[in-house]
This record gives C-alpha cells, structure tokens and sequence, in this order.
C-alpha cells in the first residue's frame, strides 16, 4: 500500500491538518531510512545468530568476562520489584515455600517445551523450539527483513499467536520456578533456549523483529527472568555476554523503530516507551541505557496523558486493552518509584482513575466484560490469566495505594507479591473486605459506559465508540450493546474476539453488529468494516451518553448513537435509555428509533456462552405485549426473562458465537426480534433476573402491573439527551 492511501486510511477520525503534515513527513522520513538498511544489508541477515557485542559505558567495557559477570551477580542497585529482590530473604522464602509445588510443576512442563498458549490450551513445541513456526497453524515465517514481512498472509497464520510464543513469558515461568527451589536444571533450561531463540532470530529480520512492541514486551520478560536468575551456577561469562548483546540489540531496535504517530498514539508505542524504559532503568552498564530512559520517562509522562482519558478509561474502546495498558502503565510506576523516579501527583492520579474505571466494569462475579478487541495481551505473565481476569490489578492496586475499595477478595493474587514483595502482602491483608462500600451505578462520559448496578445485579450500556479519537483499530460495531449479569450468573454478554487475522470471515462476524446486544437496521454495521482490513472501523456511529439520574429507588441512563443516519432507505437515529429498579431487582429498556423510511428492524441479545435460551411465546393473546425467551444457566436454574412490552414482531433463537480467550470459542445463541416498519419506532423490554425456584409468570404479571401504574410500561426510562 502506498504512503499516500496509507495517510488517507489513517486521517479517518478527528484528525488536524498539521498532524497529517507532520505523519505524512514522519512516515516518508522512516521508508528512506529502511531502504538505506536493506540495501546496506543486502536484504539478508550477516548471519543467523549474529549478534553485535553489547555496547557498554567505558567503566564496564573494561572489566573482564569474570569482575563484569560478579558485577551483576552481586549488584544491589537498580532495583527491580518487590518480591523480585526478596526472593532469596526469609519473607520471600516463606511465601514461595506456599506456592513451591504449583510453580515447580509449571517450570517442568517448560522445561519439557510444553505450556499453555492463549486460549489454545497447552501446546507441545517438540525437542526443538521452532521460534519461527506459528504453533498452531503449522505456517513457517521467512527471515526477511523485518519491514518486509508480511503480517496477514491469508494462509490460515496468526502473527499474533507467533508474537505471544515469542514474548518468552515462558522464560518468566522458569524464573519463578526457580526461585520456588526448582534447582539449576530450570536455569540451564532458561540459558538454552534464549540461545536456541538467538541462533533462530538474527537482530532485524524475521517476523519477531517486524514489530517493535512484540521486541519490548520479550525485553521486560527477559530482564525479570535475568534477575531471577543472575545467581544461579548456569550463568557464565560467555552467557552473560550474550544476554547483554541481546538486551542491547532489542533496546536499539526499539529506538530505531517507535510505534509513533503524530494522529494517534495506541498500546503498540506505549509498550515501545516501557520497554525502552525498564531496559533504561534495568541496565545502567549499557551506552545507550542513560538515553533511553530519560526519553522513556519524558514519553511515559505524555502517553498516560494522551491514552487514558479523564474519566480513567483507556481510549481505545477496548476493557481487554484497558487491562494491558493499566499494567503497562501501573507496573512501571511500580519500578520507577522502586528506583526514586516519581511520576508527577496529577499522573499518579490518573493512573489511578485506570483502577476506579475498572473497579466499576467488573461485575459481581469479579470477572469482566470483554468490550471490544481481547487478545489476552499482558505485559509481565506473573500467573496464568484468563482475557476476562482483571480484578489482580485491583489487588495491586489496593496494596500499593493502601485503598480498600479496590479489595475484592481476601487471598492476595501472585502479582502482589512479585510487584509489592512482602510488605504488599501486609498492606493487602491489613484491608477488610467486609469494610469496603458496595459499588454503585456509575457513568463514565468520555469512556462512553455507563455501569447500572444494586447488589447483585448489574448491566453494563455501552456507548464507547470506535477509540483512538474516531480512527480506532479495536473497537467493534457495538454502540448501545449490553451486559447483564445477576444472580451470580452472566447472562447477556459480549461475544468477544475470537482471532484476528487467522479468520478473517470470523473476525468480522465477531466485531459485527448482529453479534451484539443492541439494535441493528437493514443490515447493516453501524460504523463501516471491511473483512480485508480486520483492523479497520469507521467512525459513523459516533455514540454518546446522554447522562445518569437516580432517584426514587431508580437508577436511569441513556445513549444514542448516529451509525444510521447514512442509510439510503432514510436515516434513522438509534436512543438506548434504561431503567433500574434497585428495590424490586429488574431493568426496563426502551429504544427509540427515530428517522424516516421503512427498515427492517433486529433487536438482539446475546446470550452468554454455557446459558440456554427458551422461548416462552407470546403474553396475554389479543394484547398489544409481545413475546419473551428466558436465558437459563443450567448449572444453578437461575433465570432472566427478556420480554419484549410491545408488538415488535416473533422472536427467534439464532445461533452465534463467544470467545472468553483468544483462539478459542464456543456456541451460544442470541434472541432477535425482527420487524419490517416505518421509522420513527418505538420498543421496550423487561429484563427480569430469576432464581431456580421462582415462577417467571407470576413475576411478570406482578412487575408489568406496577409499570403500568406507574405510566406506560418502559416509556420515559432515562435522563432527556442534551
């Protein structure tokens, strides 16, 4: 694709005439600069394996292999966190000890090249790990030069499932074994494959080096690793050698290739920042280090204010995302204050409404609903998590902050301790849960969500728009969507992500409008997609909320959004207000269609995957109220009835997809209601939480006689726009 098609894809979204200026130069500037390496290279790496000897400021460069190898063995600064540095103490020692027989069995299946891979389950990778073989696809990539490579090719491949195996969060795995007492054969395991890894992927070529996120995000796993095992007998001259060659060569190609963009900056160069960052911070005895941390810190600085928006969501639309970014950010504030670098109190307040934000989307359960693109991304893998695990931030979050709303269980997640060390640990468990306040429907404007919750029901509205200012690559087509969960159980739910470029028919039908809890009209998307530009939304829809009120006993919210207005069968206007009644425990929701010409109308809810849907037919025959399906969990007989209150045509059960971790889906179905008419139109809906023993038409009867005493049953639900 040309620089100029290229610029115009990307001037999508509110984009000024100077910065397009400025990314038109930026970009020209950098295809000149690449050319003048592949012709220096040839195209072809000097050799594989070939790794340039570290640069190293003068006082290192001149000790030998064996002062500069007791140099890092026995240094006692910088500091890398917490429970890190006291893994070798009592209190460490006392607390791996706890977690001794878990860690062990994991290093072991590392060791024998075998773990688990995003939502593909635990994968074999044979005797020798091939780093260039995409593990599930079978698909080998080619060492071209890493400008050169093409990352959607068509073939079934997945970039994204090679990056992770490559991100080495196995090595992390072995580091944390072996400071459990695993003993020197997860160390020799952890030195043979970084050099399996090195003889495979010679510095800027292949598809390990093709982005330089993927190269930080190897470099943070690698310098936690390194410190865990810096002591053991595996470590020698020659290998320490070769590991700061490493380092050095991955923070050079950080610096050289920054994700940067004047129109937007996303995930992708605030993990370029961190990278170049912790090396900076980590590494010292590198030429280069001073450099890339004072850069990293300016930079850190302005991203945190540029991508977390004010109200502490992350601005790319994303709650998978938001949980990347808040590690990002949170973890290297972390190291930062570990080593006397201290964010500004205005950031540090920031950092923290990331938390708030995500304390008021999680629901009940602790899980989290999986908006927008999930691809399970993490910055340090300290555990295993699922896409929809997000509440070990909260935890880290309470211990560092001392901050009791942000408990949400007694037992400490492995994260307070690695991050915190023992002194986390005391601050977590000094918290009481029992104290903390309940948490109560909130609205976050800027994010676009709004959170309608008493006890525990909850319903998430989503209004939240493409991300990234209107030009966003991990939003989906899901303006006015809902979550809904009660009962301890999550029944209507987003469907995920699924996979990015492996399918692409699939990554469409994913991020679609039919695929989520919300209206659709003739068909079609609410902001425009292509399926072969599996990363590229428009901005049609432009959703806002329109406010939140609460009083008497209920909680109201609306939102609109403009994704219509473009139709040539008239526009049409979609407004989504909800209604919750917090003493009687059910939502009203009504939507309002207005605009001109006749559409054929989908009101869709989608279940959550493991829930059943029923049909329960039509209401009161003769009437005007329409027909309701229940959605049902199997496992406790818990229940909630979607009845629809007006003539909006049959209900039908269609099949449908969800994803809870990348690669991997199941079945679920989604109840549409479908009418052919004119616009405006009006339709409401009861959602109505059951237990296992609760009868659904008795409830119902008693919940439609109080709305209508009340006024017509859904109408008004929700503050006026403005």
């Amino acid at each position: 694709m040309s620089i100029t098609r290229k610029i115009r894809r990307a001037l999508r979204g509110r984009v000024g005439a100077r910065a397009a200026l400025l990314e038109a130069g930026r970009r020209s500037l950098l295809a000149l600069r690449r050319r003048g390496e592949r012709a220096a290279s040839g195209g072809v790496p000097s050799g594989e394996g070939a790794l340039t000897p570290a640069r190293l400021r003068a006082e290192f460069a001149r000790m030998g292999g064996a002062e500069l190898l007791e140099h890092f063995r026995t240094r006692t600064s910088p500091r890398f966190f917490a429970g890190f540095e006291e893994a070798e103490t009592e209190d460490g020692r006392e607390y791996l000890a706890s977690k001794a027989a878990g860690l062990q069995e994991e290093g072991r299946a590392v060791a024998a090249h075998r773990w688990p891979l995003l939502g593909y389950g635990v994968r074999e990778f044979g005797a020798r790990v091939d780093w260039l073989r995409e593990p599930v696809s079978g698909v080998s990539w080619p060492l071209d030069y890493h400008a050169d490579v093409a990352l959607v090719r068509g073939d079934g491949s997945d970039v994204r499932v090679l990056w992770e195996l490559n991100r080495l969060g196995q090595l992390l795995t072995l580091g944390r074994a072996y400071a459990a007492g695993g003993g020197e054969e997860l160390a020799e395991e952890f030195f043979a494959q970084v050099e399996s890894w090195c003889a495979q992927n010679p510095p800027g070529y292949g598809p390990n080096w093709a982005c330089a996120m993927e190269v930080a995000l190897r470099a943070t796993n690698l310098l936690a690793a390194f410190r865990l095992l810096r002591r053991s007998h595996a470590l020698d001259e020659a290998r320490l050698a070769r590991l700061l060659a490493l380092f050095d060569a991955h923070g050079r190609h950080i610096r050289r290739n920054l994700e940067y963009s004047y129109i937007a900056t996303g995930n992708h160069y605030l993990s370029d920042v961190v990278g170049l960052l912790w090396l900076g911070l980590c590494l010292p005895e590198l030429a280069a280090a001073a450099g890339w941390r004072e850069f990293a810190l300016a930079e850190l600085g302005r991203e945190l204010d540029r991508q977390v928006l004010d109200d502490g969501a992350d601005w790319e639309s994303s709650t998978g995302y938001h949980r990347f970014v808040a590690e990002l950010l949170l973890y290297s504030y972390v190291l930062c204050r570990a080593n006397g670098v201290e964010l500004a109190e205005g950031r540090v307040r920031r950092l923290r409404s990331m938390l708030e934000y995500l304390r008021a989307y999680l629901r009940p359960d602790g899980r989290a609903p999986l908006v927008g693109d999930t691809d399970g991304g993490r910055l340090l893998p300290l555990g295993r998590r699922g896409a929809d695990e997000h509440a070990y931030l909260l935890a880290v979050g309470a211990a560092l902050f001392r901050e009791l709303r942000f408990k949400v269980s007694e037992e400490p997640p492995e994260e307070v301790f690695w991050l915190l060390g023992a002194e986390g640990l005391r601050a977590y468990e000094g918290l009481r849960v029992a104290d903390a306040p309940a948490p109560a429907s909130e609205s976050f404007a800027q994010a676009g969500v709004c959170v309608l919750r008493a006890g525990d029901l909850y319903l998430l509205l989503n209004a939240s728009g493409a991300g990234l200012g209107g030009r966003g690559a991990h939003g989906h087509n899901d303006g006015l969507s809902l979550e809904v969960s009660a009962r301890g159980v999550s029944f209507i739910a987003d469907p995920g992500t699924y996979v990015y470029t492996s399918d692409l028919s699939a990554r469409q039908a994913f991020r679609s409008t039919a695929y989520h809890s919300t209206v659709e009209v003739d068909g079609a998307e609410q902001n425009t997609t292509h399926e072969a530009t599996p990363f590229y939304i428009g901005d049609e829809a432009r959703p806002r909320l329109l406010g939140l009120t609460s009083e008497a006993g209920r909680d109201s919210a609306a939102a609109e959004h403009h994704g219509y207005e473009r139709l040539p069968s008239g526009p049409v206007t979609h407004r989504r207000s909800v209604t919750l009644d917090r003493q009687r425990g059910y939502w009203l929701v009504r939507d309002s269609l207005t605009g001109s010409g006749e559409h054929d109308f989908r009101f869709v809810f989608h279940a959550a995957p493991g829930r059943e849907v029923r049909v329960l037919g039509r209401r009161g025959e003769g009437s005007p109220r329409g027909s309701a399906v229940e959605i049902v969990d199997g496992e406790t007989g818990a229940r909630l009835v979607v009845a629809s209150l007006e003539g909006t045509g049959g209900v039908r059960v269609e099949p449908r997809w969800a994803s809870k971790d990348y690669g991997a889906k199941a079945e679920t179905s989604a109840a549409v209601w479908a009418r052919r008419a004119a616009a405006p139109l009006e339709a409401g809906w009861l959602l109505l939480p059951l237990g296992a023993g609760e009868d659904a038409a008795t409830r119902l009867e008693s919940v439609l006689r109080l709305e209508s005493e009340l006024g017509p049953v859904g109408a008004g639900a929700g503050p006026s726009g403005g």
